[in-house]
Order: C-alpha cells, then sequence, then structure tokens
C-alpha cells in the first residue's frame, strides 16, 4: 500500500467507528426481535461459541452487550430451526450467518489438510480409517453424538482425550461433511451438511479470486480502517500473503488509504479504509454513556494488538494462564463506557437461580471511580442478573477498593 494516503484519523475517531460498525452504537435498550439478533450476527460476521459459563455463555453476553432484550432462545432458533445460522469455525468454534457458507467452503479445504497432519501429531490414530463408517451412520441414523458411535470399553477421561469416533466426527464437522444440527446440555448433534444447511447455500461455490476478495472486503466493512494483517486476522480463513496482495493491487476497487493513528502516539499506520468511512464524521457517532459488561470473546477484543492501539486496553483472558501468575482471574469481564474501556470485573453466578456474585473490580488507569460511575456499573449488574437468571447482586467487602 504506497498509495498516499487520503486523511489521517486518531485512534479515537478510529475507534468509534469501529464501535459503530461491531453494533455497539446502537441503543442497548431496543426491543430486539428474532430478525433483529440475525441481522446483528450478519453486522459482526461471526459470534464465538464458548462452553465456559460463569454468568453465561460468551455467545450469549456478545449479543446481550448490544441489547438488554436479547434471549438466548432467539438463537436457538435462527440455528435450530430457521437455519439462518450455521455453527462451524473461524478463530474458535462461532455461529455464522448461513449465507456465508460458500466462502466456508475453502476454509473446509484448508482445514482438510491442516487438521489431519496435526491431529496425526497428537496421537489421534485411527480416525482416518473412519470417516466412511460415520458417514454412513448418519446418513442412516440421523441426528448422531460422540455417545452413539463411541467405543465405551476403550473410553478414556479427559477434555482434549478424544477417541477416534470423536475425532471423526469432529473433523467431519471442521471440513464441512457434517454441520451441526442442534446441541443439547451444549454437546454438539450432528447431521449430514446437505441435511442441515439450506440447498441454495449449501451448493453455491465462489472462485479462488472472489473468495479472497469477499474475505477482505467483508472484513474491511466491519472494521471500518485496517491493515491488511487485521484484514487477514478477522476471519481466520486468509494467509496474510493473500490479504497483503489483495491489498497492494487494489483489484480496481480504488480503496482509499489513510493514516491510522496510535491512542499511544506512535508511528500512525498505513491502512485500508472502507470508503463510507471519508463520509463519516466520527464526532456525529452518539455512542450509550451507560456502563457495559463486555465479554471476554466481544470482537471488539479479539485482536489484541489492535485493542491496545485504539483503546489502550491490554485484555488478555487468563483461563489458561496458572492461577500463581493471573493479574486479574480466570474469566474477567471488560467494562466499556461510551467509547473507553474503563475496567474489568471477576463476577460469577453462583448456580442456578443463585446470587451474582461479584469478587472484584479494577478501574483502568485513569478512571476515576466516581459515585456515578459506580452507579452505572450497579444498574449495569442489576441488567446482567436479570438476563442470566441470578437472585440477586452479593459483593466482596472490599470488591471496590
Amino acid at each position: 500500500m504506497n498509495a498516499k494516503p487520503e486523511m489521517r484519523l486518531e485512534a479515537p475517531e478510529l475507534r468509534r467507528i469501529f464501535l459503530q460498525r461491531q453494533g455497539l452504537a446502537d441503543d442497548p435498550g431496543r426491543r430486539i426481535s428474532h430478525d433483529d439478533v440475525r441481522g446483528m450476527v450478519r453486522r459482526l460476521g461471526f459470534v464465538q461459541v464458548d462452553s465456559v459459563n460463569t454468568v453465561e455463555r460468551a455467545h450469549h453476553m456478545i449479543l446481550f452487550s448490544r441489547s438488554q432484550t436479547y434471549r438466548p432462545k432467539m438463537l436457538h432458533r435462527l440455528l435450530e430451526k430457521d437455519r439462518a445460522l450455521f455453527e462451524n469455525w473461524t478463530h474458535d468454534a462461532a455461529v455464522i450467518p448461513v449465507e456465508f457458507w460458500p466462502a466456508w467452503r475453502h476454509k473446509f479445504d484448508r482445514d482438510a489438510r491442516k487438521l489431519k497432519e496435526r491431529w496425526r501429531s497428537w496421537r489421534r490414530e485411527g480416525f482416518e480409517e473412519l470417516f466412511d463408517g460415520t458417514l454412513a451412520h448418519v446418513a442412516e441414523r440421523g441426528p448422531t453424538r460422540t455417545r452413539d458411535i463411541a467405543d465405551k470399553a476403550n473410553h478414556k477421561p479427559g477434555w482434549w482425550d478424544w477417541k477416534p469416533e470423536k475425532t471423526a466426527l469432529e473433523y467431519l464437522w471442521r471440513t464441512g461433511e457434517l454441520a451441526v444440527c442442534r446441541r443439547e446440555g451444549f454437546e454438539k448433534i450432528f447431521d449430514l451438511a446437505e441435511r442441515v444447511i439450506p440447498e441454495e447455500h449449501h451448493r453455491a461455490e465462489l472462485d479462488h479470486d472472489a473468495f479472497v476478495d469477499w474475505c477482505c472486503q467483508e472484513a474491511l466493512g466491519r472494521l471500518g480502517v485496517a491493515t491488511s494483517g487485521e484484514i487477514a486476522a478477522f476471519w481466520g480463513i486468509l494467509a496474510p500473503d493473500e490479504a497483503k496482495r489483495w491489498a497492494e493491487k487494489g483489484a480496481g476497487r480504488d480503496l482509499p488509504r489513510v493514516e491510522a493513528g496510535c491512542i499511544d502516539g506512535s508511528r500512525p499506520r498505513l491502512a485500508l479504509a472502507d470508503p463510507s468511512v471519508l463520509e463519516t464524521d466520527p464526532s456525529d457517532i452518539a455512542l450509550p454513556q451507560r456502563l457495559r459488561v463486555i465479554s471476554p470473546f466481544d470482537p471488539t477484543i479479539r485482536d489484541r494488538k489492535r485493542a491496545m492501539r485504539l483503546f489502550g486496553f491490554d485484555y488478555r483472558i487468563e483461563i489458561f494462564v496458572p492461577e500463581p501468575k493471573r493479574k486479574y482471574g480466570y474469566y474477567v469481564f471488560p467494562l466499556l463506557e461510551g467509547d473507553r474501556f474503563v475496567g474489568r470485573i471477576d463476577m460469577k453466578r453462583q448456580g442456578p437461580g443463585g446470587p451474582l456474585h461479584v469478587r472484584r473490580v479494577w478501574w483502568e488507569p485513569g478512571v476515576r471511580r466516581s459515585k456515578g460511575r459506580v452507579q452505572r456499573l450497579e444498574s449495569e449488574l442489576e441488567r446482567v442478573r436479570r438476563f442470566c437468571g441470578a437472585s440477586e447482586v452479593t459483593w466482596e467487602p472490599d470488591a471496590l477498593d
């Protein structure tokens, strides 16, 4: 990208543009429908699915932060009845608009090669020999879970200790032969993809160039302004050099180049902008001033380096960090106020119908623990309490110290 930049945007302007495109400039108190939830997922591009349920599962928290009238049954209907979304993989498991399936066919092909090599190295021998039998079982008997085909006599416990049968199911899902038709108790239930994905999407194809162009255009539209590396990282599908060539060629798109400033005052980066950015005055973007709890898997903070550059917010989920080395806690939620991440909170719902218990709140450097800010936090926790079905909000005595 050697073209002269058309304008310079500073970090506060860039983050307001980004938050608007991520649905966080909308009124979080507005009432939404199933169609609105579908539109919300499409606007985000994907919503990460995660099993950890300290308050509510990540995918539900991501959508709730954008509308407090969202309820999990809305997503379940879109996935399991309407077939408006499907579940597969971006950087991790995610729900994805079903019209994106043709692009995912390229990811299936890429993952087919990578996963065989990776899973062989993890000593999951024997799973490849089970592909034909697994597909035949699902074709004949319909929706299938691991326990339906597992060899229970050879079961070995452990989250990552997959048996060949489970590995075969997961591989066939990751490569598009199978699809998740529903979940029960968060356990995936698989069926043939052709019986889950509507035919018009299942049969559609994109050639390689159209696929790369789609990935880059769609990523840039959701980021607003981005480097080629950020564009490549958005979906977790493209190789960095594919996005770099796309950015350098321009391919007749005449995309504007801008200088993207950094919150720490370091050297700005040359980046691409979605054309509509040039028509946007960031000061006109009205952001809700309420304080909101954000999921650790929210797409606004998935790219850690980008979050640092735009917000000055260094967030790392510490689930896999040994407890003595954790800086904050096992599952700590960022706190967003307007266009700033102002803190983080460690909280947990203590059993079904139990209290939502706050262990600790940390405010970011330079953020005052004012009476108004604490009141906004308490209001947000009351909204979260109602959403997750907790009985009350309780606090550790020194949680706000």
